[in-house]
């Protein structure tokens, strides 16, 4: 099944010519990321192993290429007022890219360009300030750090995290045998785990009463004009039989952290295909009632990844829920195809039966 699925691809990637992809040097990319890179997937677009580039020393556009389309992640890095200027040169490379998870701005400019614009779910967004965790609706927030503390357990930042890193490891790999689907890490939208953050990242973890380290949440930096202004959510991790408050204390414990320092915001991430509904721009109203039947589908769900019990969770901090758009010419079910198995969310013998065996 696997050589087959590698002919199909090799057949389907040389119809189509292969995007242009100058070279960046990782460090080239960071430091236009801590300039322009003010979208919660700035980061991952600098450092997500196996992406190709497209653009100059100013600013770039990230994609990936899966069976002879090409995808886009994210806005571009560039200065303000300079991101359809990018847009529009790697439209003259590539006349029909898919652009994924960008927002609003990005979304506009690729309309006036003839593109469909679909509502890909919504990313949660946490403004700081003292009273983000007060009030009622908050209390179980409150009460998980607190049923942790009284137990024992040990919310803390990671300060020397090259030292912690095999053990990092070790969570993960428990991690992953505990998902839906065990044998493939999401990749595009997510980046494969990292056992030792890279530059900027921040790292808290849970120690348990013996002193063991029992979960881990990792976050990406967010920056605004060579500065750290706010952190968005990048791996969370924990062993297996771990308690459910584990997650959600941690998220408090570093988001307390992050308002101490004067930092403006975190973003929780992307929760895919919530708050699907008609985007304001010219859209496919297939993709949209599908994408909306996939996000309700108990198959899905519990058999490829669980989109129900991850916006709840998001949801729980009462954030702003902001859209996220995917963009398109044309979105045959090859092209969605591609994308699903570039995000390695399912096989290609998953497709039909998500698109038309789905159910509540």
């Amino acid at each position: 099944m696997g050589g087959v699925r590698r002919f199909f691809d090799t057949c389907m990637e040389s119809r189509k010519p292969k995007a242009s992809s100058p070279i960046f040097a990782e460090q080239q990319r960071l430091e236009l990321c801590r300039q322009h890179g003010q979208f919660s997937l700035a980061y991952s677009t600098a450092v997500q192993p196996d992406l190709l580039y497209h653009g100059d020393a100013h600013g770039y556009l990230a994609f990936a290429e899966k069976m002879g389309y090409v995808f886009v992640l994210g806005d571009p890095v560039a200065a303000a007022g300079e991101g359809p200027a990018y847009l529009r040169r790697f439209l003259t490379d590539i006349a029909e890219p898919c652009f994924v998870q960008i927002g609003a701005e990005t979304a506009f400019e690729l309309s006036k360009l003839g593109f469909r614009i679909n509502r890909l779910g919504v990313e949660t967004h946490l403004t700081l300030a003292d009273s983000m965790f007060a009030g009622t609706r908050n209390q179980s927030i409150r009460y998980s750090e607190r049923w942790l503390t009284q137990r024992g357990y040990q919310l803390l930042e990671c300060t020397e995290p090259a030292a912690t890193g095999g053990i990092a490891e070790a969570i993960s790999e428990e991690w992953r045998r505990q998902r839906i689907v065990s044998r493939r890490e999401m990749r595009f939208l997510n980046r494969p785990f990292q056992p030792v953050p890279g530059p900027d990242m921040r790292r808290f973890i849970l120690r348990d009463p013996d002193g063991g380290v029992v979960a881990l949440l990792d976050f990406d930096p967010i920056y605004g004009q060579g500065e750290v202004v706010g952190y968005t959510t990048a791996f969370k991790r924990k062993r297996s039989g771990t308690t459910p408050h584990a997650e959600i204390a941690l998220t408090k414990f570093a988001a307390d952290r992050f308002l101490e320092e004067g930092k403006a915001r975190v973003s929780l991430g992307l929760s895919p295909l919530a708050g699907i509904c008609a985007s304001g721009f010219a859209e496919s109203a297939g993709w949209r009632f599908l994408f909306r039947r996939a996000f309700q589908s108990k198959r899905v769900n519990e058999g490829i990844f669980n989109l129900q019990g991850q916006a709840a969770f998001k949801r729980r901090f009462h954030g702003q829920e902001t859209p996220s758009y995917i963009a398109f010419r044309s979105a045959s079910p090859l092209r969605m195809l591609a994308l699903l198995r570039l995000l390695k969310t399912l096989p290609s013998s998953g497709f039909l039966s998500m698109i038309f065996g789905m159910r509540r």
